[in-house]
């Protein structure tokens, strides 16, 4: 017997996925099918691939390896089968409000310029899911702290990890002395909020007796200026503090942080060709990172 395509899908789609069920539904099959479709795949490779001892899917290391790999092959697939329309080569227009991937948005534009030959634009719309909604871009990277809001209707959402908050506060601030922040120790503000697309917002502090009051910034170069002038303090991604670097603003963890998730988001209905095989491809170089066979999970920025 030899590896078949169902195989690789199988084997991807319960790599993403809670449970078989979950996966199973995802692919249209039912959970025993999609059992034997593994137990066929394992039988092929003479390894196990899926420790079948807990309730929830659980990957050895040899299926955690194929399953990266078989999702680059079956992205190429993808990538193939989509350049055989005329606008399959026509660049990805990738939009974010902040922070993009930080530290690991060059590495995994470059993995995917190795693999692809088609060109992805990135740019920084204000409102990227507005941006989206209105085509002006085909994917875009939300950023929002947990529980998460819906995701506006027509679109499509795959979470790629989740990251914790981090704290910027003026370099001669006080705070900036201590080696962690809690969410308690910043309740006193005022907090810099951008107008678009912010990833924290003062109901992180709905818990506690205080909440601090919000200055609203319209852009990164003026919640940096606020933060450094003492005038309020800000909380953020921890990609942030990769990609935003101020001589005057000093980045903490916020240990009590809520998780932030990191998604990626394209149409619904006619998307860029390559959309989904990006995303999925994204998904995929973030799982190589990550040591569960389930995203999200936290992630340090490197």
């Amino acid at each position: 017997m030899n590896v078949e395509l169902r195989h690789l899908r199988a084997l991807v789609t319960l790599h993403e996925s809670d449970t078989f069920t979950t996966a199973a539904a995802v692919l249209g099959t039912t959970q025993p099918t999609l059992s034997r479709t593994i137990a066929q795949l394992e039988q092929i490779a003479g390894v196990p691939l899926v420790d079948r001892s807990t309730r929830w899917v659980r990957f050895t290391p040899a299926g955690q390896r194929l399953a990266a790999e078989a999702r680059v092959l079956l992205v190429q697939l993808d990538n193939a089968l989509a350049s055989l329309h005329d606008d399959g080569n026509r660049p990805l227009r990738l939009g974010w409000a902040w922070a993009g991937l930080g530290s690991h948005t060059v590495p995994l534009l470059q993995q995917w310029r190795s693999i692809s030959e088609v060109p992805v634009e990135p740019s920084r719309p204000n409102d990227p899911e507005s941006a989206l909604l209105n085509r002006e871009i085909d994917v875009a990277i939300i950023r929002r702290a947990m529980p998460l809001a819906e995701t506006a209707p027509g679109l499509r959402s795959t979470t790629l990890f989740t990251e914790s908050l981090v704290a910027g506060v003026a370099t001669n601030n006080p705070l900036a002395t201590e080696t962690a922040l809690s969410l308690s120790d910043l309740a006193a503000g005022p907090l810099a909020v951008c107008s678009t697309a912010p990833t924290a917002k003062a109901r992180l502090w709905e818990h506690l007796s205080h909440t601090p009051r919000t200055i609203t910034v319209s852009n990164s170069d003026e919640w940096l200026s606020r933060i450094a002038l003492g005038d309020a303090v800000g909380v953020t991604s921890a990609a942030t503090a990769y990609s935003y670097q101020h001589p005057g603003v000093a980045y903490l963890p916020v240990e009590d942080s809520p998780p932030v998730d990191v998604s990626m988001l394209w149409p619904m209905a006619d998307p860029h060709p390559h959309a989904a095989a990006f995303a999925d491809f994204s998904r995929g170089y973030f799982t190589k990172l990550i040591p569960t066979s389930t995203p999200p999970s936290l992630l340090t920025q490197s």
